[in-house]
């Protein structure tokens, strides 16, 4: 028989009403009471999707603090004007708030009294299992988990266009630059090029796939890649960059170096952020409708009918220009 808010009520000797604040987070009790009720709860079995939802009048848009720097910015606030679009198209109020593992997450989240959550981004998997344990609906954007709603670009799709491109230009030394493969976004972009160079019949030399460190400078970190990857005995005549930040980093290094940008070395990012386009050269790049992704993640959280683990996938397609286009 499922558990029921009566059965934590009785095993915690709360009430039926302070209970039912707890599990929904609500103001007017102790942390240590707060605490105390979710834990057995979550003991008990409780089903958090139980809780009744009234209509949705606040939504908390919440980013990542690793995600809060100037190069992650171009993408996650066009994200951001999306939902903020949907929400007053709906009359729904919508915050945004910066959240870290090392920070009263809940607490804040509390502050600003939300209905549902959007989360934008990666999010360490115990951090959103606490926003979940709230009983407020929630939805992923730009991440997946088992079990979580979530909107996604076609990121796989995206890293093999790119590449394809740049085997079609006659390129037979790609390279890649990513970040940490334990982002969904960036896995999924390197799938997406070691697609394009298998069905090229081209080998993956490992020589080639260069994973930025997380930490020290960004662009340091960058220099230090491309100096590696020009050094080579067989160095790259391509290189595909899993966001456009490391491309335009990469594309300035390689003109410093006096290489000539798309002759010696033809680049495409990923994203296309507004200085894509505006770069000298023109940076090739992976566009995302990055509004229309906030737009979709606000409705999802919205679709009452949706069960948990429903995915809704953006398409993206591919811009090319200069830094990658020999004709």
């Amino acid at each position: 028989m499922a558990v029921t808010i009566r059965d934590i009520a009785r095993a915690t000797n709360y009430s039926i009403g302070t209970v039912s604040r707890a599990l929904k987070n609500q103001d007017g009790l102790t942390d240590k009471t707060r605490a105390r009720i979710c834990a057995a709860a979550r003991e008990l079995g409780y089903d958090f999707g139980n809780l009744r939802q009234g209509e949705t009048r606040r939504i908390a848009f919440l980013l990542h603090r690793q995600h809060d720097t100037r190069s992650s910015s171009p993408f996650y606030l066009p994200v951001l004007h999306g939902a903020v679009d949907a929400c007053r198209r709906r009359g729904i109020a919508l915050s945004f708030v910066v959240v870290g593992p090392a920070e009263p997450v809940l607490d804040l989240v509390r502050l600003h009294q939300p209905d549902a959550l959007l989360c934008a981004g990666f999010f360490e998997p115990e951090l959103l299992g606490a926003l979940r344990d709230t009983g407020k609906p929630l939805v992923l954007l730009d991440m997946r988990l088992p079990g979580y709603r979530c909107v996604n670009p076609d990121h796989q799709l995206g890293g093999y266009l790119a590449t394809r491109h740049l085997i079609r230009q006659g390129r037979r030394r790609i390279a890649m630059l990513s970040g940490s493969l334990a982002h969904h976004s960036i896995h999924e972009r390197s799938r997406g090029f070691r697609k394009a160079l298998f069905e090229a019949r081209m080998l993956a030399d490992p020589e080639l796939e260069v994973q930025l460190p997380s930490i020290g400078n960004p662009l340091d970190n960058v220099r230090q890649a491309m100096d590696t990857l020009l050094a080579l005995t067989h160095r790259p005549d391509a290189l595909f960059c899993y966001n456009d930040s490391t491309a335009l980093a990469a594309m300035q290094h390689c003109l410093e170096r006096g290489l000539k940008i798309p002759h010696d070395m033809a680049i495409v990012g990923f994203d296309d952020i507004s200085a894509a386009a505006s770069a000298i050269p023109p940076l090739s790049s992976i566009n995302i409708d990055k509004e229309a992704l906030g737009r979709m993640g606000v409705d999802l959280l919205l679709d009452k009918s949706a069960g948990p683990g429903l995915e809704h996938t953006l398409t993206v397609q591919l811009m090319v220009r200069e830094s990658s286009n020999d004709d």
